[in-house]
């Protein structure tokens, strides 16, 4: 397994800054975020460290070799919208960006790229299927053509108001996951897995591993604190923000001990990502910087 992180923690510095910290730290990966340039919508949306538009060969030589100089991979390339949105713009915005992304993956010579399914959220799976089918159907084939994977983060994206009731990524269970895989058969088509996710929906994080273990493409690293106390009082229908808390790796919920204990016996030997979700490590760009340092420290005990 390779130790990184996602890029989205380091939003003011440049590709070249990125890695640098990556090396300092003793990361092996980073997962780069490629989000269209623009004024960020939601907390860690909006970073770009790779530009996919206008994406070329001159491009993707600059970007390898910023990497290769300081020692440093890609792990993958990310960029987490919303195309199942009912706002057709913004749906529409985030289709052809998301092929911008696979195409660019393969002019930088990787085989990942991680996501979001999307989602409306104020309708039920069922009803949201028949555009999951029509978008991400030839989102896949493009993915097959470019030899490029593509890993669908398991974040059910519903935290707040403007997420209710649905959230906005229909990806957020085991059973959706069959279903999908059923209905789109194709190899280049996975999991970019965050067992935190698992935690506040109340669900067993390790078994997802072995039942999916050839959809397993990339892992998050992230962690999450449960306030039971409070989640007694608000109860589960609450917005999910009042009652849980990203955290950093060890200091929630997630026995890491048993995740890297079921990841390794399933063969598993990507990337690992840590994703820095921490509002306690946020204040300062020397903060983020010794929240990765941390995370890598403590992580290390599981990957070598």
């Amino acid at each position: 397994m390779q130790l990184g992180f996602v890029s989205a923690i380091l939003p003011e510095l440049s590709l070249a800054e990125v890695v640098e910290v990556a090396a300092a730290e003793g990361y092996d990966c980073v997962e780069l975020m490629c989000w269209p340039p623009s004024k960020a919508e939601r907390r860690y949306a909006g970073v770009t460290h790779v530009d996919v538009i206008d994406f070329d060969e001159s491009a993707s030589e600059h970007v390898n070799g910023i990497c290769r100089a300081a020692g440093v991979e890609i792990s993958g390339l990310g960029y987490y919208p919303n195309p199942l949105s009912p706002d057709e713009a913004e749906s529409e915005l985030a289709i052809e960006h998301i092929r911008r992304v696979i195409r660019a993956t393969a002019l930088l010579g990787l085989d990942r790229m991680n996501t979001f399914i999307g989602r409306d959220w104020t309708k039920s799976i069922d009803e949201n299927w028949p555009r999951f089918l029509e978008v991400w159907r030839p989102l896949i084939q493009l993915a097959e053509e470019q030899n490029v994977r593509v890993g669908i983060e398991n974040c059910p994206m519903l935290f707040g108001s403007d997420e209710w009731p649905g959230g906005k990524n229909l990806a957020i269970s085991p059973a959706i996951w069959r279903r999908m895989f059923d209905e789109i058969p194709s190899d280049h088509f996975g999991l970019n897995y965050d067992p935190s996710h698992m935690v506040w929906q109340q669900m067993d994080y390790a078994d997802p591993i072995r039942d999916f273990a050839d959809r397993m493409f990339h892992i998050h690293a992230k962690d999450v604190r449960m306030d039971h106390d409070r989640l007694d009082d608000v109860g589960i229908m609450a917005h999910p923000a009042e009652y849980h808390t990203p955290k950093l790796p060890g200091m929630g919920d997630v026995d890491w001990g048993r995740f890297f204990s079921v990841l390794t016996d399933t063969g598993y030997d990507g990337p690992v990502c840590v994703e820095v979700e921490d509002r306690a490590y946020e204040g300062t760009l020397e903060l983020r910087k010794a929240s990765l340092r941390q995370s890598a420290t403590y992580l290390r005990n599981f990957i070598p």
